[in-house]
């Protein structure tokens, strides 16, 4: 019986774990209201931005504060401007599958499920990620705070030629 327990607990355990890590799989929170479509919208163009290298408009977006977290390290707004302008990680394309926005006061946290292509260090990769995205409201413009890539366990959905298809 003192073995059956601590199995038992351990299996329960490993399940609550995989069930954790599954994303969803479309769009969870409708009907929006104004405000959260204006940040989804936001979040869409910033992908834009990020794979045009369009440093202008991010140096905008980007509050002075700002924090990224990524495979590879975290740091803050000048420095993901340099990432980005000088090409040592290329936002190629982001597709996204499916988008959570909650506000909380002058606060929206934006969750997106998404397959990234990127070029890092002079090669192609694709990973399926859970993007955080954290925006705050200075007086009438939203200013992003935060971007975290949190790398999903699951396979990449987005169907890409076979010579391109890496994971990271």
């Amino acid at each position: 019986m003192k073995v059956k327990i601590p199995a038992l607990l351990l299996l329960m355990t490993c399940m609550l774990s995989a069930v954790a890590q599954q994303p969803p799989t479309e769009t969870i929170q409708t009907p929006v209201t104004a405000e959260q479509q204006q940040i989804i919208n936001l979040s869409k163009q910033k992908w834009t931005w990020m794979a045009d290298k369009n440093i202008d408009s991010l140096t905008v977006l980007f509050h002075d504060k700002s924090m990224f977290v990524h495979m590879g390290g975290s740091w803050g707004k000048t420095r993901e401007l340099s990432v980005i302008k000088d090409g040592t990680i290329w936002y190629k394309k982001a597709e996204v599958y499916s988008v959570i926005v909650n506000n909380i006061g002058n606060t929206v946290i934006l969750l997106n499920e998404i397959d990234l292509v990127a070029v890092v260090g002079g090669n192609e990769v694709v990973n399926p990620f859970m993007v955080t995205e954290v925006y705050v409201k200075e007086g009438n413009t939203w200013k992003m705070g935060s971007l975290t890539f949190s790398k999903l366990m699951r396979p990449v959905k987005l169907t890409i030629p076979p010579a391109n298809n890496k994971s990271n």
